[in-house]
């Protein structure tokens, strides 16, 4: 005779309500894998339930609730309860990983947060699992499929970043305050997520600079194909020099890279590691029915037993500055020699133009070039006198480029 695995749920919005639907409709399945039925023992809102009575009648806690407060309070609590807990919630585990991991490992309970990322990717399950054995040497992450999308119609329409924002929260695809996802905000608590898992080392959301997509002009895209480029929000963390980058921003694929193809509001991470080459995963990000189903998937892997995310690692210090490769727009006078002096300038810094687009607007003039990769302090020490220079018309805009293909 079976017997029911009970489920305390703490949250019933948009996702809670999806998740406490997809439980009952998926229950019978559930049972017939792990010889135990899932049941919803209570649920939590803002206008009915009790804790800590939820807590004594459940084997396991979801949290879908959202927010620091009172989230990581009851959460902790129910861990340090003995419960196992399962979270979609990546600004508690960015923010409070590190005192969660522990009050889980001391009780000896798991906490599984393969939504808190990527939505429906299990990009948390193939780390922890698949590759718990790889040296991984770089993350690349598309997480955020609101800032994915407002891209993608900007690229296709060619569309202001207002009307392609407009557009997506007209389909539901961003929030009617977006700011957290178009500023690189939410993306930046998931790169510190999956570097956490990825690498063995602790790193903090202050520790991840991000910069988001608000500065990007349809005229940025439109040069950007003459050079073959695609634009992404993008998130990295990688070995490097010993230590750990980890950090968000614009940045232009070349269409060799996997990621340069992910169009629309999807997620994509892809893994890079000497032994595997590359793996990439993509699906649908954020929503009510995906997210449930992670988090779905997350209770069963806890329902069957199966090891919780692995510990920490030799530390890795983060490191901040790195080489990349740049595109940068530059409007000008139309005079002869403005080349060259902005071509001197970089060189000052190291920095060395790989290719250029000059475009005659009248009296002026727009330069369009990309980079060799250089330190990006060295970069940006440059575009800081580049904006003192007399002919320049307005303010300088740069853009990372991503060189890596695999083809």
């Amino acid at each position: 005779m079976t017997s029911d695995y009970r489920v305390g749920l703490l949250g019933h919005g948009t996702v809670g309500s999806a998740f406490a639907r997809l439980l009952e409709e998926r229950a019978e399945g559930i049972e017939a894998a792990t010889g135990r039925r899932p049941v919803l023992s209570g649920t939590l809102t803002r206008g009915d339930g009790e804790f800590h009575e939820i807590l004594e009648r459940s084997d396991a806690v979801v949290e879908l609730m959202g927010g620091l407060d009172p989230a990581r309070e009851y959460v902790a609590g129910a861990l340090r309860a003995g419960r196992h807990v399962v979270t979609a919630n990546k600004q508690l585990v960015s923010r409070h990983g590190e005192e969660l991991f522990a009050a889980a490992a001391e009780a000896g309970v798991q906490l599984r947060f393969e939504a808190a990322v990527a939505g429906v990717v299990p990009v948390i399950r193939v780390l922890q699992e698949s590759l718990a054995g790889a040296y991984v040497e770089r993350v690349h992450g598309i997480v955020n499929g609101t800032t994915n999308y407002i891209l993608t119609e900007m690229a296709r329409t060619g569309a202001s970043y207002e009307a392609a924002l407009a557009q997506a929260q007209r389909l539901g695809y961003a929030e009617a305050d977006p700011s957290e996802d178009v500023d690189g905000r939410d993306a930046a608590a998931k790169m510190a997520i999956l570097a956490r898992l990825a690498f063995g080392t602790p790193v903090r959301l202050d520790q991840v600079p991000y910069e988001g997509i608000e500065h990007i002009a349809p005229d940025d895209l439109e040069y950007a194909r003459d050079f073959g480029l695609g634009l992404k929000l993008l998130g990295t963390a990688e070995r490097v020099d010993g230590g750990l980058s980890v950090r968000v921003h614009p940045a232009f694929l070349y269409p060799g890279h996997p990621l340069a193809s992910v169009n629309g509001p999807y997620n994509a991470v892809t893994v890079e590691s000497d032994a595997i080459t590359e793996i990439t995963m993509s699906g649908p990000g954020a929503g009510g029915p995906q997210t449930a189903s992670a988090v779905l998937g997350d209770l069963v892997s806890v329902m069957t037993g199966q090891d919780a995310p692995r510990g920490l690692e030799a530390e890795l210090e983060v490191v901040q500055d790195v080489a990349s490769a740049f595109y940068l727009h530059l409007e000008v006078a139309d005079e002869p020699g403005v080349l060259a002096q902005v071509a001197q300038v970089l060189g000052l810094q190291g920095a060395s133009i790989k290719s250029v687009v000059q475009k005659g607007l009248g009296n002026d003039a727009r330069l369009v070039m990309v980079m060799h990769p250089v330190a990006e302090s060295k970069f940006f020490a440059a575009l800081e006198l580049i904006s003192g220079l007399d002919f320049l018309r307005g303010a300088p805009r740069a853009i990372r480029v991503i060189e890596e293909e695999f083809v």
